[in-house]
């Protein structure tokens, strides 16, 4: 069993998640304790510095991303369907997308745009592959948006594929971040639910990969001479990588679904090994014990981990100014936590500020270029939301 805090010091902290005040940038010193144990205590969704506005309906969205320049949204929807979200307008089709292997957690995933894209109209998406013999693996694919009355996609180009394809319909995690320089394309390929490829050096999956943004392998990566799929990766050891992203100094987090009992927000750094399945402050869901992190200090811990599992999915920097206290932040949803976590960056050291509770699975956060903070809820009956600053 992992270390967790007496019931006393949970209530303890959950008076002091709730009371702390707000900051512009890191989060208050008293939540150390709480960074450093699994537990995280919820805040009734009436008591966050926002309401909740219900935008439009989406049947099972998975990701998004704002259209710049525009007030629309391009959205995933795992069955394969990509959709236009118009604030002034009807929410359209996209004609074009590729065929999705749909079942499990397979199907359409994420989707960006190019960091040239008002030159070029490219996006970048993510989906499930069909192979032989009952396989499947995690693909991505870039192609040029074209909008108007009946919106498209065109010269669809497939630029990266999961290695090898394996049986199962689990952690394919395909998650997209562009560097803020522009210049490299970063994906999270899952372990796919077999443990050892997140630490073999011959296959893909279980690693964040860096490419450029045409699908090559950059020459300065950290195995580039090694060849082959090897040269792709950045990092290694992950298990369920479900959210990338960037702040303002450039350092690139990651939060990854981990066992029973571990899930976590990395610091990303090139040729670091994150210990997945040697090492983990979770469990096996079977009940055997995984060494925590602590016992083989060679492996990279993560920056806040959570026992009880969270199970997290979408991760969005936050830098501006509409919710006071958020500057300089990570926002991360929650599906089965049910609810929105912000963590205050400081350097190279997150604190688990707040956690609100939504009673419903949130599955991507984003943000847009006005500050303001939108969401998807997970499922059949999937919401996008928007979160309205209180007055």
């Amino acid at each position: 069993m992992k270390n967790l805090p007496p019931l006393a010091l949970i209530a303890a902290l959950a008076v002091a998640a709730c009371s702390a005040p707000a900051t512009t940038e890191a989060a208050p010193a008293n939540t150390a304790k709480l960074d450093a144990s699994g537990a995280h205590p919820a805040t009734p969704l009436a008591d966050a510095p926002f309401t909740v506005r219900e935008i439009a309906d989406f049947k099972e969205p998975w990701a998004m991303t704002f259209v710049p320049g525009t007030r629309a949204a391009l959205i995933t929807e795992r069955a394969g369907k990509l959709k236009l979200w118009q604030e002034n307008g009807p929410t359209q089709d996209v004609a074009g997308v590729p065929a999705v292997a749909y079942g499990g957690q397979g199907g359409f995933g994420d989707v960006i745009v190019a960091p040239d894209f008002a030159a070029s109209g490219t996006i970048y998406l993510s989906w499930v592959e069909a192979g032989s013999g009952d396989t499947a693996g995690a693909v991505v694919g870039k192609a040029k948006l074209v909008q108007g009355a009946a919106p498209r996609i065109e010269g669809l180009e497939i630029i990266w594929k999961q290695y090898p394809k394996v049986t199962g319909r689990g952690h394919y995690s395909h998650r997209l971040a562009f560097s803020p320089d522009g210049k490299y394309l970063f994906i999270g390929s899952g372990e796919r639910q077999k443990f050892d490829p997140a630490q073999d050096m011959n296959a893909n999956l279980g690693k964040i990969v860096r490419l450029n943004a045409d699908g090559s392998v950059p020459a300065d990566n950290p195995f580039a001479d090694q060849g082959g799929v090897t040269a792709q990766i950045w990092s290694l050891g992950h298990r369920n990588i479900l959210g990338l992203a960037f702040d303002s100094t450039g350092k690139l987090w990651n939060q990854e679904m981990g066992p029973k009992g571990g899930d976590e927000v990395n610091l990303v750094a090139a040729k670091a090994n994150y210990g997945y399945p040697i090492v983990s402050n979770g469990d096996h869901y079977d009940g055997k014990d995984i060494p925590d992190h602590v016992t083989r200090p060679e492996y990279a811990a993560p920056k806040l981990w959570w026992n009880p599992s969270v199970s997290p999915a979408g991760l969005a920097f936050y830098d501006g100014d509409l919710y006071p206290g958020w500057k300089n932040s990570l926002l991360m949803g929650a599906l089965s936590g049910e609810g929105l976590i912000r963590m205050g960056i400081d350097g190279e050291t997150l604190h688990k500020s707040d956690r609100w509770d939504f009673r419903q699975r949130i599955r991507e956060v984003e943000v847009r270029d006005d500050g303001s903070v939108w969401l998807l809820t997970d499922g059949e009956d999937g919401k996008l939301v928007k979160l309205v600053p209180k007055k």
